[in-house]
């Protein structure tokens, strides 16, 4: 093997499950196709369960710094409240795509992630043990890399799904968007957002002093996918919706998209998983791809590094399509929800009336920024908690130690059975894990804990903790469940060790 993994792509999604995996001490090659970084920043911010999991491994004060938050969402360019979310970042982060993949690259380095630049995928091999696979590179003959995984994070035209021949059904795109970051002098505000026209909508904001993104969608209109984008196409979209071009000019970058919906029929094919944009691809509405992607990775990674190393079986693995494709799923329909509710005409504009008087009600916001910000997420795990499946809370704990929080026991990426009530039972089940799972023991300061969509119930006992931040086993008052809670980690983090 020349390493335990293959990751195609390196993209905020492919740059996070490398953190993932080195953090687990797994040996991993990012492969990429381009030479250098291309400069096109498509995603402009992070949503709060994507900040939770970058707070999780201790690494959040570094995008914090170069970002802003801002209180407010949308849903279809209807404003949601983000104010007294459940959570300790309620707000979303907004950041250009190009300055998180700057912050992921410094990171991945500390970590010793290797990428290779200039190396694209052109074959691969599956047999019993690992994968070859095949990159055209800058040499004379192509290169071949062995390992034991391959991951493709390779996005929306994914080389990886095609070779291992992964069906990617889903609905046609039935408009054009354009965007690019350019200077546009002649602005008369400096925020613009999705203003509705006759024939689609356009946004213009500020990124920097001097510097606007300028996005317009008009419907009924399919570029060709092979298309390229030029500035005096931008110029005549935004001319045909606002009448003007506002001066603009100097682009640093011009991109199209449209709100084609598709999603990998499976994530898994054998040795080869599928990731972010290479898994699933939707219209750019509500800033959820990016997100989705780097959750994509933090469900996966932990996984395939307990697989990687022979602590857990390879059935493992397949818990991550059975985790995720759900998810996957719903942001397909919540995008073609929003693009359907942002086409022009009478219609539409009546069901918008409709729509943002019901978004005044807290149940609907509450239903609606859930969604978008991902923190309202259970996946599909048994236990009759209602913890079990959802992220943990970020409460506060105080341990012997002194004062910390829950996120904090999560840097490593390993998982933790927290023990709240000093229980000499979860000690003893404990005892056959110690060598992957940490016991912690704490008690928390809060008599209750708050979860989305959920409410306020009183604070578990104990709680075993995934390195994703999902619960995997919660109990309440009374007797831990012991025989539950041996369930519970040999599903999760493989058998016991012996002796």
């Amino acid at each position: 093997m020349d390493t335990d993994v293959v990751i195609a792509g390196a993209g905020p999604t492919g740059l996070m499950l490398a953190c993932e995996l080195r953090l687990a001490g797994v040996d991993v090659v990012v492969v990429e196709r381009l030479a250098e970084r291309s400069g096109e920043s498509r995603a402009g911010g992070m949503h709060s369960r994507t900040l939770e999991v970058l707070d999780q491994r201790g690494v959040l004060e570094r995008f914090l710094a170069v970002g802003e938050l801002t209180p407010v969402g949308h849903f279809s360019g209807l404003w949601l409240d983000f104010d007294g979310f459940e959570s300790r970042h309620p707000h979303p982060l907004q950041l250009p795509q190009s300055t998180i993949e700057r912050v992921q690259e410094e990171w991945a380095a500390e970590l010793g992630v290797r990428v290779r630049w200039s190396s694209e995928v052109i074959g691969i091999h599956q047999d019993e043990t690992g994968v070859a696979v095949e990159l055209r590179t800058a040499e004379a003959a192509p290169v071949t890399l062995r390992a034991r995984y391959l991951v493709g994070c390779d996005g929306g035209r994914s080389t990886v799904r095609k070779l291992a021949e992964i069906d990617f059904p889903g609905t046609p795109a039935t408009l054009t968007a354009l965007l690019g970051d350019v200077q546009i002098p002649d602005l008369p505000e400096d925020f613009i957002f999705m203003r509705r026209c006759p024939e689609g909508h356009f946004s213009a904001f500020a990124l920097e002093p001097g510097w606007h993104r300028v996005i317009t969608s008009e419907y009924d209109h399919v570029a060709d996918r092979d298309e390229g984008a030029t500035l005096e196409q931008l110029r005549e979209s935004l001319i045909r919706l606002a009448g003007t071009d506002y001066g603009m000019r100097n682009p640093r970058w011009i991109s199209r998209f449209g709100d084609a919906a598709r999603q990998a029929a499976r994530y898994r094919q054998g040795r080869v998983l599928l990731a972010g944009d290479a898994a699933h691809i939707h219209y750019a509405a509500g800033g959820q791809g990016l997100n989705v992607g780097v959750q994509d990775a933090v469900n996966l990674g932990w996984k395939l590094a307990s697989v990687v190393r022979g602590q857990a079986p390879d059935r493992l693995l397949d818990s991550y399509h059975d985790e995720r494709h759900p998810v996957g799923e719903r942001v397909l329909t919540n995008t073609r929800a929003q693009a359907a509710l942002a086409r022009p005409g009478a219609q539409t504009e009546a069901l918008r009336e409709v729509f943002g008087a019901l978004m005044v009600s807290d149940d609907v916001n509450r239903y609606l920024r859930g969604m978008i910000s991902a923190l309202d997420i259970r996946y599909p795990i048994e236990g009759k908690h209602p913890l079990v499946g959802r992220r943990v809370p970020d409460a506060d704990l105080k341990t012997s130690d002194g004062a910390g929080r829950v996120y904090e026991l999560l840097h490593a990426a390993r998982p933790v059975l927290l023990d709240l009530r000093g229980s000499a039972d979860v000690a003893a089940v404990a005892r056959g894990w110690a060598d992957r799972v940490d016991l912690v023991e704490a008690r928390s300061e809060d008599d209750h804990w708050s979860v989305p969509t959920l409410g306020e119930f009183p604070a578990p006992a104990a709680v075993l903790i995934r390195p994703d931040g999902h619960v995997a086993w919660a109990v309440g008052a009374g007797a831990p469940d012991r025989s539950g809670l041996r369930t519970a980690l040999g599903t999760w983090f493989g058998p016991a060790r012996r002796g």
